[in-house]
């Protein structure tokens, strides 16, 4: 098992930040005689906020590579990119806790988020690392609304073994979760996950259709949703943010998929969530591909968002 792990660290390191936009990238060549000083600082504070770090999270990180510097700890790039690393995986290790579907059976995963995020795709990527691991699982088509979304969760279950519950498009959400729900305790299955359709936060009607679904599980199965997975798109910055605190002030959000983070200059994000929400980051994405999905760890990420790949 650990091998696969192993080559999706390597591609996020590979991944996540490319040239030039890695936090630590040339480095070297501001450090006049590898000497740190407040105007090094003062180059890394800019390059924390422009990869969206967020005002709050990058004065605690400043104010604690101030103290070392202060404390002659830093005397040279080398110990301050550790520095920076140790203190960005501080601020993410709260928030580096795997989802566990074991706890319930069915586990019922409501899956969330605005459109474009990257939720169909994200929900094929799990139901074949359950299909993995020997989990049954029924996958709900809830996105009624895009005919394509539909089309699109068919094409996954097929690849991953599971079962699917559909409607024709334009068909009530709730019906459809109902008879997933229904169908997953009855076959005694192991994991659902139910796909909605995209929703703009802002959108007060979209939220309490979502309400609503929410609201049919719980006829179905009274302890569920065991999850409310948030997808977020990373590219979308400080707008993520707002995405996450709107949907977890409408629906309890209990964890985050960061997606896209292989096309984005701006990873930082993902701290800026942790330190304003600290809602568990279960999974992300960097890339298309089932390989390009895994855990969340927040060592690998914090190494691959300060010195890319080339450390």
């Amino acid at each position: 098992m650990s091998e696969p792990k192993q080559s999706f660290l390597a591609r996020m390191r590979a991944k996540i930040n490319r040239p030039g936009s890695w936090l630590s990238y040339d480095l070297a060549n501001l450090v006049p005689g590898r000497k740190i000083d407040a105007e090094v600082l003062e180059e890394l504070e800019t390059r924390l906020l422009t990869a969206d770090v967020g005002v709050e999270a990058t004065q605690d990180i400043l104010e604690e590579l101030r103290k070392k510097v202060a404390r002659k700890e830093l005397d040279d790039v080398d110990k301050l990119i550790a520095a920076l690393t140790d203190a960005i995986t501080a601020a993410l290790l709260p928030v580096q806790r795997p989802l566990d579907v074991s706890s319930q059976r069915p586990f019922v995963l409501l899956v969330v988020g605005v459109n474009g995020s990257g939720k169909t795709t994200t929900i094929g990527k799990l139901a074949r690392r359950f299909a993995d691991a020997g989990k049954q699982v029924v996958l709900a088509a809830g996105d009624t609304f895009r005919a394509a979304a539909i089309e699109q969760l068919g094409i996954w279950a097929e690849r991953s073994g599971a079962d699917i519950i559909q409607q024709q498009a334009g068909a009530d959400p709730g019906a459809v979760v109902f008879d997933a729900v229904t169908a997953a305790r009855s076959r005694r299955a192991d994991v659902v996950i139910i796909d909605t359709a995209g929703r703009l936060h802002s959108q007060a009607h979209l939220m309490d259709e979502l309400k609503k679904v929410k609201r049919v599980i719980q006829r179905v199965e009274p302890s569920a949703p065991h999850e409310v997975l948030l997808v977020l798109d990373a590219n979308q910055g400080q707008n993520a943010l707002t995405q996450a605190t709107q949907f977890h002030q409408a629906m309890g959000v209990t964890g985050l998929v960061l997606t896209k983070l292989d096309g984005t200059a701006k990873g930082g994000i993902v701290i800026a969530i942790a330190r304003k929400l600290g809602i568990p980051i279960r999974f992300i994405g960097i890339g298309e591909t089932a390989e390009d999905f895994g855990e969340f760890d927040a060592r690998a990420f914090a190494t691959a968002l300060v010195s890319g790949a080339g450390r």
